[in-house]
């Protein structure tokens, strides 16, 4: 059996504040191929980013423990020193993150701060640099790339930045390149611009990719397999259909349920999931969800709240649930027919 490109095993990130430990990420496990994409889903705090985070080594060591596994074609992350780090950031491993106009430098220009990534990693002459920067620019699709690679980010529109940032992360050629919600703040048909870039781009270079977002909307669009996180744990996982057409975990169900339907009636009123993610600073016991799930009574002994459930993974399926599969196939099809009626 081949070695996966990148694997993550029992992840733990956890930060020191003035409050308490917070357990950010709480075990977290999973395995990406080149050439695929994986959607990690969740609310706000759920874990998203700082797991990205970590995969890159951008967490500060003096506040941040972390332990368990993060390989990258075998090699070790966690204990890798920032030199090797910085190597393989840009390089082997590049970020696209959400804000592009806070994550680009407003006193240089967009060609020199593409330029100046690939100089870094290559050791290019600038005019080599430059030239490359052109490339790239003309290769995500801006208009006039020759003229542009001279302007500044505030001059260029919410789309033409992100597909900046984008030839940015994507200018030595990454073998992998996590996506940090990068289509939240643009409107729908920018949103799918890039949606369609990304596709393309990895079709051309073969670039594992982990894309985050909290829309399943832009994971049935773009992702292969989907790891739902909720309080810094896995609690599904799966492909994206599996995922989202039969929801094994009440959380995937419920994050499904808040959205509007476009084959159902117009007058059903959403349902949002009740009550607020939990504190990662003093969560729940036993299934960090069951303060919110709307199935727990039906656990026998209160396991929901005593005991933590296992992630039991096979070929790639599993959820996190003391519900059985029996209980998950009345309880979530009457749920899901009350919405619909």
């Amino acid at each position: 059996m081949s070695t996966p490109f990148l694997s993550l095993r029992d992840l733990k990130v956890h930060f020191s504040t003035e409050d308490g430990i917070v357990k950010a990420v709480d075990g977290l496990s999973f395995d990406l191929e080149k050439g695929k994409t994986l959607g990690i889903v969740g609310e706000s705090g759920s874990g998203k980013s700082v797991t990205n985070m970590a995969i890159l080594g951008l967490h500060d060591p003096r506040n941040t423990t972390m332990d368990g596994e993060i390989l990258l074609e075998g090699k070790e992350l966690i204990s890798a020193s920032e030199s090797e780090l910085e190597k393989l950031r840009g390089n082997k491993m590049s970020m696209i993150f959400q804000d592009a106009l806070a994550s680009l430098s407003p006193y240089h220009t967009i060609g020199a701060q593409i330029a100046e990534t690939y100089r870094k990693h290559t050791g290019a002459s600038k005019k080599e640099a430059r030239a490359r920067a052109i490339e790239m620019l003309r290769r995500v699709g801006i208009p006039q790339p020759d003229v542009r690679v001279d302007d500044y980010p505030h001059q260029f529109s919410g789309g033409m930045r992100q597909r900046a940032m984008i030839a940015m992360a994507l200018v030595c050629d990454p073998e992998l390149l996590i996506a940090d919600e990068p289509t939240t703040a643009l409107d729908v048909t920018v949103q799918a611009q890039i949606m369609d870039l990304l596709k393309d781009l990895q079709q051309e270079f073969g670039t594992a990719i982990i894309f985050i977002t909290h829309d399943l909307g832009v994971i049935a669009d773009i992702a292969d397999d989907v790891l739902v996180m909720y309080g810094g744990r896995c609690v599904e996982r799966g492909t994206k259909k599996q995922v989202l057409s039969a929801p094994e975990h009440p959380y995937t169900l419920g994050l499904l349920n808040s959205m509007p339907s476009l084959d159902g009636p117009v007058d059903v009123p959403l349902s949002p999931i009740p009550g607020s993610p939990p504190s990662l600073l003093n969560p729940p016991s036993g299934c960090r969800f069951h303060p919110r799930c709307a199935f727990a009574e039906k656990v026998t002994d209160g396991r929901c709240s005593s005991e933590r459930p296992k992630l039991e993974v096979a070929e790639g399926r599993g959820s996190a649930c003391h519900l059985t599969v029996e209980q998950k196939r009345e309880l979530f099809s009457d749920y899901a027919a009350t919405r619909h009626n």
